[in-house]
């Protein structure tokens, strides 16, 4: 029984490995996908991830679904079709590890996904169900993926969700805002960046920017800082937790680390939205970001996702992250 099932792109990743003789960049081709991210970082921790989607009747969209199996995620609701090609990413890195994004998503086979072809069952037997905005940018995922989520919340699953912004998959800022606010009140768990929640709230102060995400419906808000940590908010209180000093290698997927890590601590320590312990939710989010930490210090997003024992072991030995460094 999965603890939590994820609906969203699945594509290909090409990072930045090394440069040929001549000094061209070279790229290294890696799984990704936030939501397949997420699912890879709960299943390395230990817990039980399915995932739904589509990729292209391809090399790639089969390498893709050999990667799920393999990380040990299940796969029966991964479709596959000939109409597109599996969607690719190629991912750009400054000198900091931050990175940035092209795509070759027109149309791309995560973009076709139907509500028809949607395996209902795993949301069924699912603790959490997860979904982020990028499946929200084209018909008929768009339709698929709300269908989807509104059925998870009548059958009363925790709903996750991350209004991830790629400004080159939506058509303008303004189409971007409104089909990311269609996540926003169906979800009980909301994870965001800094830029996503001034992008959609208009405020930069945290605090202030999560207050109004819970007044459309967000039952609990993660703001990431990057190496800042994270901003939590909810009923019972808001707070800032630190994140620890680990090498920035490649940034790609941190953000998932983090929520893969809090839905597995949160699962772990049966964590409940409707009368939260604020102790409990702490080690989660300290939890996440250790496990988003140890992320970074690899490249590629799903083959850099951290173990148990590791993330354990980076709360155990690591220093926490003073910043801004002295």
């Amino acid at each position: 029984m999965p603890d939590v099932t994820a609906i969203g792109e699945l594509l290909i990743d090409f990072t930045p490995a090394s440069r040929s003789p001549a000094g061209n960049v070279l790229f290294e081709q890696n799984p990704g996908g936030a939501p397949a991210n997420l699912l890879a970082a709960l299943v390395k921790l230990g817990g039980e991830g399915a995932f739904i989607g589509k990729v292209g009747d391809d090399q790639f969209g089969r390498f893709l679904q050999r990667t799920l199996r393999e990380v040990g995620m299940q796969t029966g609701g991964l479709r596959f079709t000939k109409e597109a090609e599996t969607t690719l990413a190629f991912v750009h890195l400054d000198e900091r590890g931050d990175r940035s994004f092209s795509f070759y998503r027109r149309p791309g086979a995560d973009t076709l996904l139907t509500a028809e072809e949607i395996d209902y069952t795993l949301i069924d037997r699912s603790r959490v169900f997860h979904f982020g905005s990028l499946s929200l940018t084209d018909e008929p995922a768009r339709t698929a993926t709300l269908k989807a989520a509104v059925y998870a919340r009548e059958k009363g699953k925790i709903i996750s969700y991350d209004p991830n912004y790629r400004p080159p998959l939506w058509k303008s800022e303004a189409a971007a805002r409104e089909g990311m606010a269609l996540g926003l009140g169906l979800a009980d768990i909301i994870k965001l960046s800094e830029v996503e929640l001034e992008f959609l709230t208009g405020e930069s102060d945290a605090a202030a920017g999560c207050r109004m995400l819970r007044a459309r419906g967000g039952r609990l808000i993660l703001v990431t800082l990057g190496p800042r940590g994270c901003f939590y908010g909810c009923e019972r209180g808001e707070g800032h937790l630190p994140t620890y000093d680990t090498k920035i290698v490649d940034t790609t997927g941190a953000g998932d680390a983090f929520l893969g890590g809090f839905l597995y601590q949160m699962l772990k320590l049966d964590l409940h939205l409707d009368n939260l312990d604020l102790g409990l939710l702490e080690d989660a989010v300290d939890f996440a970001n250790a496990v988003g930490a140890l992320c970074v210090g690899k490249k590629g997003g799903i083959p850099a996702m951290p173990t148990l024992d590791e993330a354990e072991g980076c709360r155990r030995s690591t220093p926490k992250l003073v910043w801004p460094r002295p």
